[in-house]
């Protein structure tokens, strides 16, 4: 019986709310194998960020290279890249390994708005690592800064979807749960298929919760599992939607710390 398998690049969370942590409980939901790769440490709760430290990018690329040698994997997540020194690391070894799937989070800010990475490792994800990416997972706030535009309204959210697959990507997806609609959360998948440039809505209702912390990751690492389980992007995105929908829900039910809490995985 084949086992299907994912890889999550990422940062820790010692509030186990997001990064690798998050990744990993989705997999297991999800039914896949999960294996990880920490990038960096960070001492995080659901206030915010107190402190982040980095792994030596020659560890992360030992560990990419520890889990491909032996184990390999059907798909690859990356969430928090800290430093460029890490996206060089892991740009060699997907290369290296030839990695077809690959879900990429642009990962800047945590939940609680703390920023996480500066603007030249931002320059490096998107020069070195969208031209291998299946599809990139930026937010509103994250497609505003990687745009320098200002993102209001549907329209604006597919233009902002074009501009970025011309950054490189293969596909973007434009996650609207920083967008205004008071009843929805909708996310756009802009992508091509026989040289036309598509653009596909994924709605949701919008569930009323404090307890955001980790969506993005969980969404990216859902659509990484499905990928893996070879299903195409579109269907991919739309079974990911779903369960992070269920998971918000779920979550919302829970009291854990004092801000933004858990999703229930």
């Amino acid at each position: 019986m084949k086992a299907f398998k994912c890889l999550t690049i990422a940062g820790s969370d010692s509030g186990g709310g997001a990064g690798i942590q998050a990744d990993l409980k989705t997999f297991y939901a999800l039914g896949v194998y999960g294996t990880s790769v920490v990038t960096a440490v960070t001492a995080q709760n659901t206030l915010g960020v107190q402190g982040i430290h980095s792994v030596p990018s020659e560890m992360v690329q030992k560990q990419i290279e520890s889990v491909l040698d032996d184990i390999g994997t059907d798909a690859v997540k990356t969430g928090m890249l800290h430093n460029t020194a890490t996206v060089e690391a892991v740009c060699r070894s997907l290369i290296k390994y030839g990695v077809g799937r690959l879900v990429l989070d642009p990962v800047m800010r945590a939940t609680s708005g703390d920023s996480l990475i500066s603007g030249q490792t931002v320059q490096a994800i998107v020069r070195l690592l969208f031209p291998l990416a299946t599809v990139v997972t930026p937010n509103i706030p994250e497609a505003e800064l990687l745009l320098g535009i200002s993102i209001q309204g549907e329209a604006a959210i597919i233009e902002a979807g074009e501009r970025i697959l011309e950054l490189g990507t293969r596909a973007v997806l434009v996650k609207g749960g920083h967008g205004s609609s008071p009843g929805s959360s909708d996310d756009c998948l802009v992508y091509r298929l026989n040289g036309r440039t598509r653009a596909e809505w994924f709605r949701g209702p919008r569930i009323e919760t404090v307890n955001t912390h980790g969506t993005g990751c969980t969404l990216s690492a859902a659509i990484a599992a499905r990928l893996a389980c070879g299903d195409e992007l579109p269907a991919a995105v739309a079974a990911a939607k779903t369960y992070l929908s269920q998971a918000l829900a779920r979550g919302a039910k829970h009291k854990i710390g004092g801000g933004h809490g858990p999703i229930g995985h």
